[in-house]
């Protein structure tokens, strides 16, 4: 075998003397003859006795203890001597060679770092391996009172603290038999109010199978929310119906969100593509962004993927349960409504780009409410709403989306476009039946620069041009919790605006929305095809400071897309289309750069524009709205 020029010069030890072999000015061939013969342990032939012959080269040896990691051509491997074991019956080990060079099997590798000493569970302890939150399997002699049978049955336990306190302003009607200020004769009176919650949730899971690769076998999943509320408003009949209770409410409550079981259906892939189906109250999300059905509710899901993950589906149906008119928790006490809906929807990563996924999907709305009165807690009808002629709906309405969510290049994107096609089989305007034809498509793009991101919005949903032909043009949604625009920093997105003077009970948007809809309730209430539709154009940013604290801004600028349907409701001539400016600034804090423990402050202004003014003006005249959010949020 050659040896490699950059191997000389080779320095060797031989017998009782130390020599160098010299190799300056000898050719390639006769060195690497010279250095295979060293290695070999070759000698070379001694001349005839009295015949002339050049000096001889020196002799060169090799061994293998002092020439580390060389052997002899042709020679085994040397190997430890033999084991041996002098108790007699005992198992014999298996030759060295029989072993892995870098891992050994061990039977229970969850508590190994224990028996070493490396760990100590603590219960309390979410950061190191704890037996309540899923990183180690259930000791089944301990807790035999289980019904559970094998091994590898997980418990996963969680608990959240969700501590909001919120100073707000909004444009706030005067009582119509009373009010706290005699004089107020204005439809607006004053606009401070105060907001305070607390919501502890704790969930608990049951899983079957090990996760860390494949889905669960089967999961068991039950998740309690309970909530405390005050609230202190300057108006009577805002807050109950009657207007000899007063300005102010604490009330709590204590909802079923998830109660669910998933059981594994089959893989399909030795990747572990898998389908699986979940029966129960469970969390459903039709887009990346929340913009068309974002809840927990009652349903059953068949999902899956394919192609080692590139290619998910999801198929179900929803069965939607009634919702506690202050907490917007699930009411489990009360039967569910008469609303379904059934969906179906596939993604596809890496489509059209890499590191992009778009998904399709197709979702249909089916409601039979038409007969159905149902008052809120506060004293206050949601359905039908008190818009239009009063009367109860029925509506089928189908909603065919091309959502997409990741990056192309540097740009960081997502989007959702919808078509609501359907019938209303009672427009409220008309009495009769009308086609729902409406629209609606979002993005929001954005540039990372080191700790910085920045990006701009864009929002179109139709609005409807004339409220007495046979079409209904207004887009609205199932369900929606938008995460988009500075999401509930918003002012816009977070609070609520009533239609006082054209509807009763009735709101602009929703809480947690951005669809300029006229519902009753978000919670309680129907879609709505007769609105003014909503326009955004935004640009926030984000910076990083720490890993631990977090700065956000966001400007938004708002129109009502047609103001038709709010001139007919309040037989008004003309409004302008302008909403106004919606700013926000945040700041977050986990203190231990985990999501244990998140602290935020945020403030947002509305400086209202002339449709906004047109609509809404309140007893002082101010200018402005503005909402203060703080949130505390400790979990374990």
């Amino acid at each position: 075998m050659p040896v490699a020029a950059s191997f000389i010069p080779l320095l060797a030890t031989m017998s009782g003397n130390a020599a160098v072999v010299e190799t300056e000015g000898l050719s390639a061939d006769l060195i690497e003859t010279r250095l295979a013969a060293s290695f070999a342990g070759e000698q070379e032939t001694p001349p005839a006795q009295g015949q002339q012959t050049a000096p001889a080269e020196p002799e060169i040896e090799a061994d293998d203890a002092l020439i580390e990691g060389r052997k002899r051509p042709g020679q085994p491997p040397t190997l430890p001597d033999k084991v041996t074991q002098e108790n007699p019956g005992a198992v014999r080990p298996p030759p060295p060679e029989a072993f892995p060079a870098d891992s050994f099997p061990i039977p229970d590798r969850w508590r190994l770092i224990e028996s070493l000493g490396l760990v100590k569970e603590r219960w309390f302890d979410p950061y190191h391996q704890n037996t309540l939150k899923g990183d180690r399997p259930i000791n089944r002699e301990k807790v035999k009172w289980l019904p559970i049978k094998e091994d590898d049955w997980f418990f996963a336990l969680n608990a959240v603290s969700d501590t909001v306190v919120e100073p707000r302003s909004f444009p706030i009607p005067v009582g119509v038999q009373t009010t706290d200020r005699p004089g107020s004769n204005d439809v607006f009176g004053r606009t401070n109010s105060l907001v305070l919650a607390q919501t502890f949730i704790v969930g608990a899971a049951l899983i079957k199978g090990s996760t860390a690769y494949k889905p669960p076998d089967v999961e068991y999943r039950l998740t309690l929310a309970y909530q405390v509320n005050h609230v202190d408003v300057p108006e009577r009949r805002v807050l109950f119906v009657e207007p000899s209770k007063p300005t102010h409410r604490t009330d709590d409550f204590l909802g079923v969100q998830e109660a669910f079981i998933d059981y594994h259906l089959a893989n399909t892939s030795d990747r572990y593509d898998f389908r699986s189906i979940r029966v129960g109250i469970q969390p459903f999300n039709m887009d990346f962004r929340g913009f068309l059905f974002q809840d927990n509710q009652l349903g059953i899901r068949l999902f899956g993927n394919r192609d080692n993950n590139r290619f998910q589906f999801n198929l179900g149906a929803i069965w939607r349960l009634e919702k506690d008119t202050n907490s917007g928790l699930n009411d489990v006490t009360q039967s569910p409504r008469d609303d379904w809906t059934l969906f179906a929807n596939v993604f596809r990563q890496d489509f059209p780009f890499p590191g992009f996924t778009s998904q399709l999907s197709a979702t249909l709305n089916i409601n039979r409410e038409a007969d159905d009165i149902e008052i809120d807690d506060n004293g206050f009808p949601v359905r039908p709403a008190l818009l239009g002629d009063l009367r109860g709906r029925d509506y089928d309405i189908g909603y065919i989306g091309y959502s997409g969510d990741g990056r192309i290049g540097r740009i960081n994107l997502t989007h959702s476009l919808y078509a609501a096609l359907g019938e209303d089989r009672n427009s409220i305007f008309t009495g009769k039946q009308a086609e729902v034809r409406a629209y609606f498509a979002a993005a929001e793009a954005s540039y990372d620069v080191n700790w910085a991101r920045f990006r701009v919005s864009g929002l179109f949903a139709s609005g409807d041009g004339d409220p007495y032909d046979n079409t209904e043009r207004g887009f609205d949604a199932i369900f929606e919790n938008p995460i988009f625009a500075g999401a509930d920093t918003s002012y816009w997105i977070r609070q609520t605006i009533p239609f006082a003077g054209g509807g009763r009970v009735i709101s602009i948007q929703g809480r947690n929305g951005i669809l300029n809809s006229l519902r009753s309730s978000k919670e309680q209430g129907q879609s709505n095809f007769n609105n003014p539709g909503t326009m955004l154009v935004g640009a926030g940013a984000d910076f990083d400071l720490t890993p631990e604290f977090r700065l956000s801004g966001n400007v938004n600028h708002l129109w009502f897309h047609k103001t038709e349907v709010l001139q007919a409701l309040r037989n008004e001539g003309s409004i302008p289309n302008d909403i106004g400016w919606d700013l926000s600034a945040a700041a977050i804090w986990r203190p231990k750069a985990t999501q244990n423990i998140v602290l935020r402050l945020s403030g947002a202004v509305l400086d209202p524009g002339k449709g906004f003014r047109d609509l809404f003006t309140n007893a002082r005249r101010d200018d402005r709205y503005y909402s203060v959010l703080f949130n505390a949020i400790l979990a374990f």
